[in-house]
């Protein structure tokens, strides 16, 4: 996928204005014809000059004023299309400079109030006189800040003719007054602001230096070329002679040497030298990352969703480990500031620890690191885009963040060939107030059941965390839908899933009757995989009050029997595993009633071999019961699936 990313306009248009016979029309003759007009008319035609003859590429266009010929509005109109004017006065007429301060420059300001526009203030017929007008020149541009640069020339002479135009082209493409203020000699504030957060992208070891490595992948990505060896000591002997610490003493520079650069750079006239690397890290003309770099855009068809691509999923493992600077495999509230010190806040609030795994200080591990951006990804993918911006993800003319996205493929065609491609997996946790959902979500992340006692309110709605399914690690995502009356509609965001947990309490008669409800209304005619779990069957089931007893109600719709959920005891893990299995192969969840009805068999091996009764010695036995077992599943299997499809 190609992307440009240069924010320099599409085109450039220049207006020449000032008073009669200053020699404007002759200025714009002599540029195209490369010669002086004998005969000159009171006002040129608009000229449009192709980008291959223009230093910066971009076609320019060049605009001529006659109060001959325009009236006032036809002016304040032309001066509102103006991307740069030209201000022209004639050095051997001082009333005409005058007429700079007096007239012109007070009617620009007036006709564009909040919009300054970069002027050139241009003094013509240097071929006339013997001496300069710089001095007074220098005292108007200290007074007008939006005049970007002065320059004397002659149309006569054709001196200075297409330096002119290439200063006014130069004012709009890499204008010098967002970064530079010329008072002071220095850098602007948010031009430091932002060199100072490229700099901090480009510092990939974090000491606070650029050493050569950091110095060529800065300069191979903004100037897609190498820097020489030797220019690189060149650079740094700059630093040396003229800035104490700007390069440290194990010879790196630092950020002092960094933004003094910089300064060199536009005090030489190079403005577009920090103009190339400002917009190749996104910054537009005033400062701020563009929308087109921050959220590239992104087609996702219906029925598909996004995740982390082996590329993106690498990029936030490096990020962490980058910032993880005493390797403990968790960030610190220190180590969490420094990561987010290049985006303008960080991703994710206080109840982080509520959402994905931590440790037991609640600092966020390279699991929950990860699990976080993979749930952002599936539900917010441009908060992913807009934080791969932030941290530095390589964004060129070849590449973007999309190449850190995953589009899978629709879900009709999972259901269609019986199993999911996807690595992320959503469940939908459904049950009547008090059933436990809660609680199911957040021992999905390990949390403990007097944790959980303890933080009763206030709980966010989405945990996440992995899970393996046959040898692959997937991610699943419990999402605990807000507790209604069986006889209020759930949202369609509510029941769009891959699998759901209607969870009912063991010891409340009324609570199976809830999620009896929601599964007729909603999931008896789906084809979404469908798990009843009976929460607190530690402290013993009581009758439900319901038409059919919950195992009765699997059974006539030929579904799992209720899985026996504890908080108590255990992980849990077995549930997490049985759902994300059940996501993964949606056609295939009718085969989980068969595992529940030869669960007896599978115990009884496991018993065996825990009584020693199957040894190291008895492999054929093994085999055996192993074979025996196979296929008598497969034949189960290959009938109810036959009766299934009928």
């Amino acid at each position: 996928i190609m992307v440009i990313r240069s924010t320099l306009r599409k085109n450039v248009r220049i207006l020449l204005l000032g008073e009669r016979g200053v020699g404007k029309t002759s200025l714009i003759l002599s540029l195209v014809s490369e010669e002086f007009p004998e005969d000159v008319p009171a006002k040129a035609e608009e000229i449009t000059i192709p980008p291959d003859v223009t230093p910066e590429m971009v076609p320019t266009h060049i605009v001529d004023y006659s109060a001959i010929e325009q009236t006032e509005d036809q002016l304040l109109e032309e001066v509102r299309r103006a991307h740069v004017i030209c201000l022209v006065y004639s050095v051997e007429d001082e009333r005409t400079l005058l007429r700079i301060t007096t007239h012109w420059l007070p009617l620009l300001r007036d006709a564009i109030p909040h919009s300054r526009c970069p002027i050139i203030l241009v003094g013509n017929k240097v071929d006339l006189i013997d001496d300069t007008t710089v001095t007074a020149a220098q005292e108007i541009m200290e007074e007008y800040p939006e005049i970007e640069s002065f320059v004397e020339c002659s149309a006569k002479s054709l001196r200075n003719i297409s330096e002119m135009f290439y200063y006014a082209q130069k004012a709009v493409l890499h204008p010098t007054a967002p970064i530079y203020v010329t008072e002071k000699q220095d850098l602007t504030e948010e031009c430091k602001k932002a060199l100072t957060r490229i700099f901090m992208v480009c510092d990939l070891d974090n000491d606070g230096l650029l050493n050569d490595y950091e110095l060529n992948a800065f300069q191979k990505r903004c100037f897609d070329m190498p820097l020489r060896p030797e220019a690189m000591e060149d650079v740094k002997e700059v630093l040396k002679r003229n800035l104490v610490g700007g390069v440290s003493p194990n010879n790196c520079i630092t950020l002092l040497g960094f933004l003094y650069l910089h300064c060199l750079f536009i005090q030489r006239g190079r403005s577009h030298t920090t103009w190339t690397v400002l917009r190749k890290f996104g910054y537009n003309d005033q400062l701020h990352l563009t929308k087109d770099f921050l959220f590239p855009p992104l087609k996702v068809p219906h029925g598909s969703t996004t995740e982390l691509s082996h590329k993106g999923s690498q990029f936030f493992t490096k990020l962490f480990w980058r910032f993880d600077k005493d390797r403990d495999g968790a960030l610190s509230p220190v180590e969490l500031s420094q990561l987010f010190t290049t985006c303008p806040a960080q991703a994710w609030g206080t109840d982080i620890q509520n959402i994905v795994p931590t440790n037991e200080k609640e600092w966020i591990t390279l699991q929950g690191f990860l699990c976080f951006w993979i749930l952002t990804t599936v539900t917010d993918v441009k908060t992913t885009f807009e934080y791969l911006a932030y941290f530095g993800y390589p964004i060129n003319d070849c590449e973007n963040q999309i190449s850190a996205i995953h589009v899978t493929r629709e879900k009709k065609l999972d259901l269609l060939k019986k199993q999911s491609t996807r690595n992320v997996y959503q469940c939908h946790v459904i049950g009547c107030k008090g059933a436990g959902k809660s609680t199911i979500s957040r021992r999905h992340i390990g949390h403990s059941f007097s944790r959980i006692k303890e933080d009763a309110e206030g709980v966010p709605q989405r945990t996440i965390n992995i899970i393996h399914v046959y040898g692959q690690e997937k991610y699943l995502i419990m999402k605990d839908i807000e507790s209604r009356h069986a006889s209020d509609p759930l949202g369609s965001s509510d029941v769009r899933c891959d699998v759901v947990c209607l969870v009912y309490d063991a010891t409340n008669p009324k609570s199976f009757e809830y999620a009896a409800r929601i599964y007729l209304k909603y999931f008896e005619s789906g084809r979404i995989p469908v798990l009843f779990v009976c929460s607190k069957a530690d402290c013993g089931e009581v009758r439900q009050d319901y038409l059919v007893q919950p195992s009765d109600f699997c059974d006539a719709h030929r579904l799992a029997p209720p899985h026996k959920y504890t908080a108590v005891n255990g992980d849990g893990k077995e549930l997490y595993q049985k759902l994300a299995t059940m996501a993964a192969f949606p056609r295939f969840h009718a085969a989980w009633i068969l595992f529940y009805r030869h669960a007896s068999v599978i115990w009884t091996l496991d018993h065996l071999t825990e009584l020693s009764l199957l040894s190291g010695d008895s492999i054929l036995w093994k085999a055996g019961i192993g074979i025996a077992i196979v296929a008598a599943l497969g034949l189960a299997v290959s009938k109810l699936l036959i009766r299934h499809e009928r």
